[in-house]
């Protein structure tokens, strides 16, 4: 899958990519009248149109320049960079786009930044809860913005119908956000506007659009590219899973899986850390069960989740485990790891299952996964946030495979979920 961008200044072109860059694709922007990458490192290309403030006959002319060159390359989905203060030639701009794609492609039109302070409410844009067109923008010397709610100042731009859809249906589900898209899109209405408040509704907006049969312009200061192409990519993946392994048993791990399951719909596999530390035949019957129901849950769940850190579930009572055995609880505690570890193992050389990479948590299970499966390492290629690596597995029964690992005390509620993501993208790519 190739992904062609059109910004209509360099700053904005750049701005996007770092945001595909974060999701694992590999990108380059390309100023203004220079060559196409020729090597195939690069699944997408920003191209700058430097149109933003450019006569609009000259602009639709370079956008259709730019989108010829990048059909040339082989680009099947398009999307449109906008300034996160809708300053420029955009309805003219993606009226082009629209002009060299399916007869039948809509553009969705969403210019919430969050993280910027760029809001979309009622259809008005707000920056840091201001009115757009009582900002700054309604100085700005050469096209100074005067209104603030974006459908009717895309309209007038744009020779086609413009649609709206509310905050009400984001926030009800992607169900009901879709029936109000079709709507829209049945009511004759070409480019859409989408409202957005928050980093998950752009998330969830994107999901949505990404099954939709038709196909889909994106237009938007970043955000929602960057989410639409990951939730494209996914469907690249060939019958393959990605493996989340947990032993953390730490409050905040659990808020995160609970995240993570809503998110995915998946259904965990818990495994009994209780039988699990132990030097008796309870591991063992431990780590048959666990491996094949999580043989069973792959066939539906493409994020496996195996995880000991069940909700309401006590913490093993090592202390008097190890008095019983004759063990130290460190002993027994690693005895919890390597289960943990060997049932994962189990699934990553199961010859029955695909796995497009893995995630794992805490430093002991992450360390006893490489024992295992007999890693030299993990070959380091890129940070998704603080304290978590992205990278490679070096050597051994998984040698090469991505894997996201992090520590169990890292991140927000959204941390393993962001890492799955990272993974999923990197992995499919």
């Amino acid at each position: 899958m190739k992904i062609g961008v059109i910004a209509d200044d360099l700053t904005g072109a750049n701005a996007s990519g770092v945001k595909l860059v974060k999701q694992g694709f590999q990108a380059t922007t390309i100023v203004h009248s220079a060559n196409l990458p020729t090597n195939g490192y690069h699944d997408v290309v920003i191209m700058d149109t430097d149109s933003r403030y450019m006569d609009k006959e000259m602009a639709r002319q370079r956008v259709a320049k730019a989108m010829s060159q990048l059909k040339d390359w082989g680009a099947s989905v398009f999307t449109k960079r906008i300034d996160s203060t809708i300053r420029g030639n955009i309805g003219e701009e993606i009226d082009e786009m629209l002009r060299h794609m399916d007869e039948d492609a809509v553009s969705v039109i969403v210019p919430s930044f969050p993280d910027s302070g760029r809001v979309t409410t009622g259809g008005y844009l707000l920056l840091d809860g201001v009115p757009l067109q009582e900002t700054y923008v309604s100085k700005d010397p050469v096209a100074p913005i005067t209104k603030s709610y974006v459908p009717e100042l895309i309209a007038e731009q744009s020779t086609h119908q413009v649609g709206y859809v509310g905050l009400n249906a984001v926030m009800d589900g992607q169900d009901v956000f879709l029936a109000a898209f079709t709507e829209q899109i049945n009511q004759g209405n070409k480019l859409i506007v989408v409202d957005a408040v928050t980093n998950e509704q752009i998330e969830d907006i994107a999901d949505a659009l990404s099954k939709s049969e038709r196909q889909i312009l994106c237009a938007d200061p970043g955000p929602l590219t960057a989410n639409y192409a990951r939730s494209l990519s996914k469907d690249h993946v060939k019958k393959a899973t990605i493996l989340v392994s947990v032993g953390s048993a730490t409050s905040l791990t659990g808020t995160q899986l609970e995240y993570l399951i809503e998110k995915t719909g998946s259904t965990p596999v818990y495994v009994d850390p209780e039988p699990l530390a132990s030097y008796t035949e309870t591991w063992e019957a431990e780590v048959e069960r666990a491996t094949e129901q999580a043989f069973k849950q792959a066939a539906t769940n493409h994020v496996l989740i195996v995880t000991t850190h069940k909700p309401g579930q006590e913490l093993v009572d090592l202390k008097a485990k190890a008095a019983i055995e004759g063990k130290s609880r460190d002993a027994l505690a690693k005895r919890i790891t390597d289960g943990l570890a060997t049932i994962s193992r189990k699934l990553l050389t199961n010859e029955e299952l695909t796995f497009a990479g893995c995630f794992t948590s805490g430093g002991d299970v992450t360390a006893s996964v490489c024992a295992l499966g007999r890693a030299n390492g993990i070959s380091l290629k890129d940070e998704v946030m603080p304290l978590a690596a992205y990278g490679t597995f070096d050597g051994g029964y998984f040698d090469g495979l991505p894997v996201v690992t992090k520590g169990g005390l890292i991140g927000d509620k959204k941390a393993i979920y962001e890492c799955v993501k990272f993974v999923q993208t990197k992995a499919t790519i």
